[in-house]
């Protein structure tokens, strides 16, 4: 399954560098997203190295969800693929 990363998970004042939001595509919906909770999550950047990271809960009413990765994301993975397994 394939998603794009939207945005960053950020309060007011403050972003988080290694958690993300993910809109996976065919997911519409709260209880689609909840349904790929716990699923592993793959970004590859263009120099070649897999950044990892796993799905840890559904994010709002329209199918995002939120992703924790390992380490740290670039600021121009906003808009890119990843892959979920």
């Amino acid at each position: 399954m394939k998603g794009i990363i939207t945005s960053f998970r950020r309060g007011r004042k403050t972003q988080t560098m290694n958690q993300v939001i993910i809109q996976p595509e065919g997911s519409d919906n709260k209880e689609k997203a909840s349904k790929i909770v716990g699923k592993a999550v793959v970004f590859k950047t263009p120099s070649g190295k897999e950044l990892k990271g796993e799905i840890r809960a559904p994010h709002g009413v329209k199918g995002c969800v939120r992703a924790l990765f390992t380490t740290g994301m670039p600021g121009q993975s906003l808009g890119k693929p990843v892959e979920i397994n």
